[in-house]
């Protein structure tokens, strides 16, 4: 993707605008309880893995409005149209890159005063269904009943933003460049093979280490990518240990998920803010430790071999190469990440 960090058909917010395109910000009072009936938006993405060939749920209900926009920029307007008809529910009906988009697309509608979430993990990849504790497959029957039970899991998104305040902002839960980048893409590959989610993420991991170790020279999982990390609240850099150049590192991450699939603990002990992990350098001993990494272990010597974890409310990134969020690829550039608006979602 080039030019701005989120594009709606190609077009920036500002261009929208001109357009006369709505941008208009609509702030609903959000009800202190759901309706007898409550009217519930649902967002579904028609080319989700699990979608395909599959009609959609409690279709055809007058309190269920079901829409499929096929482009960014009517999603933006059918959210707006929801929040002007103060929906009690929103469903997303996809994986997580439909979940980002929507929480993008509905920033402007919604602000701060979201109505409560649905996911119904559709997609080839549902980190966050994972975090929240859904069942792989939880109908959107089933989902109703826990939101009218209350049962509520709060989970504030990323917001990242162009340092410059130019383009759209784009709201996620994982954000990640470096080596995660090509983990993705590799991940990309393996979908292809028919494997998903938690087997997915597994089938990566190994793969991935398996190649670090043993690749050669110019192997792209063996190439640190240029960057640079500020805590913003006091403008100091993240530590670097010193192995390989301060201004690259192997692998960056940041989230506010809890859990993640196939187990995996990334980031370590729970933290308040977004948590990060970060990897220096491709060193072979600290590539050996990743399995261990990445279900959490931790040890005070691993800072000297490069391998950091903290959390920031908020930080300012320097990226040389793109960067993924909820597995969307995004351009090289000065970024801003800080805590998104505090989101419920429902859960079992």
């Amino acid at each position: 993707m080039e030019g701005s960090i989120y594009q709606f058909d190609g077009r920036s917010r500002s261009m929208a605008a001109r357009s006369g395109a709505p941008v208009a910000v609509v702030h609903p009072r959000v009800p202190p309880a759901l309706r007898d009936v409550p009217l519930v938006g649902v967002i579904r993405n028609p080319r989700s893995h699990r979608n395909k060939g599959h009609l959609p749920e409690l279709d055809g209900q007058p309190n269920i409005l079901t829409a499929s926009p096929p482009t960014r920029s009517e999603l933006a307007r059918v959210l707006s149209g929801f929040a002007e008809r103060g929906i009690d529910l929103l469903a997303v009906d996809g994986g997580d890159g439909t979940v980002r988009d929507v929480l993008t697309c509905g920033a402007a509608a919604f602000g701060d005063h979201w109505p409560r979430l649905i996911v119904l993990p559709k997609g080839k990849t549902n980190a966050l269904a994972v975090d929240l504790g859904l069942p792989n497959h939880w109908a959107l029957s089933d989902a109703l009943i826990a939101a009218v039970d209350g049962h509520l899991v709060e989970r504030r998104p990323i917001l990242v933003e162009q340092a410059d305040g130019q383009g759209v902002p784009v709201l996620g839960y994982v954000f990640g460049a470096g080596i995660f980048t090509t983990a993705t893409q590799d991940g990309q590959t393996a979908h292809k093979l028919g494997a998903f989610n938690s087997f997915a993420v597994a089938l990566t991991a190994v793969a991935g280490v398996f190649q670090a170790l043993f690749g050669l020279g110019a192997s792209p999982w063996r190439t640190a990518t240029g960057m640079r990390i500020y805590d913003a609240a006091d403008g100091s850099e993240v530590p670097h240990s010193g192995h390989g150049r301060r201004d690259q590192r192997y692998a960056m991450a940041f989230s506010t998920l809890k859990r993640f699939p196939a187990g995996l603990n990334p980031f370590g002990r729970p933290r308040p803010g977004i948590r990060y992990a970060l990897l220096d350098a491709p060193l072979r001993r600290v590539v050996a430790l990743v399995p261990g990494l990445l279900m959490g272990w931790d040890r005070p010597a691993f800072q000297k071999l490069g391998v950091h974890r903290g959390a920031v409310d908020e930080a300012l990134v320097d990226l040389d190469g793109s960067f993924i969020l909820d597995g969307e690829a995004f351009p090289a550039g000065r970024y801003r990440l800080r805590l998104g608006p505090k989101i419920q979602f429902v859960a079992p």
